[in-house]
């Protein structure tokens, strides 16, 4: 949106007003339209291509008058749209007065996405990170060996740091933390941590069943309860496939992310998309 705000270029807002039963996206999302590009989805298919079609033709006049606005068209996701949700929904066109405003929004709905510590910038790390940075996510990446980074997704932060005191108290209720550093006693010092406080809504740590057992035992002797333990996630991205390939395990724990994070139960994604062991291993 940067550069279309310093080229001027026009821009329309495509905004899914209300839905009736099965639909490729729910009220609110919605997508911005310039005449040769575009951010965000209303779902694809047939009906995203049409309203494209429609706010780049209405761009092409050369006016924001009401005239050239598509205004609100309802969609019924049958035979004449091709697509087959059976649902329908209704579409709203608007012009762009303002795309600071856009922005400013923008920044707003990612200030409220979960956030997820990640603990270790190993060879799962970093293949995690590629994964997980186009999840509605605000991800924090710590490791003290800033040269274990590699290049790092637009989206992600890193922190050279062995601060994990910090960081841990950084994180809000609700948010997540993901142990995986190259050191077992680190791992169980953060992930104690991070259960202690009890009100996390993921605490993931990478490694089998055995070294589970090993930290739950050690965590019991240093004070922690059942109660308390029993969130950890360990192995992370347990699915029952047996391939530690990095990135076939960074998918994985992206897939649990999703699940536990950002679509758990009363949480809502902020409606905006980003431009366009499981084995005994630890990174």
């Amino acid at each position: 949106m940067g550069v279309w705000r310093r080229e001027h270029v026009p821009v329309m807002r495509v905004t899914v007003l209300s839905v009736q039963g099965s639909t490729p996206r729910e009220a609110g999302a919605f997508m911005l339209v310039s005449p040769t590009g575009q951010t965000g989805t209303i779902g694809g298919g047939d009906v995203e291509w049409t309203c494209l079609s429609l706010a780049r033709a209405a761009l092409a006049s050369g006016t924001d008058g009401e005239g050239a606005c598509p205004g609100e068209m309802r969609f019924v996701l049958g035979p004449e749209t091709g697509q087959c949700c059976g649902g329908a929904m209704v579409v709203r066109f608007s012009f762009v007065g303002d795309l600071a405003e856009e922005e400013e929004a923008e920044r707003s709905a990612r200030g409220a996405w979960p956030r997820l510590a990640v603990f270790g910038a190993g060879h799962v790390g970093r293949a995690l990170m590629r994964c997980a940075s186009f999840l509605p996510l605000s991800l924090r990446w710590i490791d003290p060996r800033e040269e274990e980074f590699g290049p790092v997704p637009q989206g992600v932060e890193t922190r050279v740091s062995d601060a994990w005191e910090e960081e841990l108290a950084a994180l809000r209720a609700g948010d997540g933390v993901l142990v995986m550093t190259p050191s077992h006693r680190l791992d169980a010092l953060i992930a104690a941590a991070a259960l202690e406080r009890g009100d996390l809504a993921y605490v993931g740590l990478i490694g089998s069943r055995t070294k589970r057992r090993r930290f739950e035992a050690a965590f019991l002797r240093t004070g922690l309860s059942q109660a308390q333990i029993a969130p950890l996630v360990c192995p992370v991205g347990d699915r029952g496939v047996r391939d530690k390939r990095p990135e076939i395990i960074a998918a994985l724990i992206a897939a649990e992310l999703a699940v536990t994070l950002v679509a758990r139960d009363g949480y809502r994604a902020p409606l905006r998309t980003r431009r366009t062991e499981t084995g005994d291993t630890n990174p």
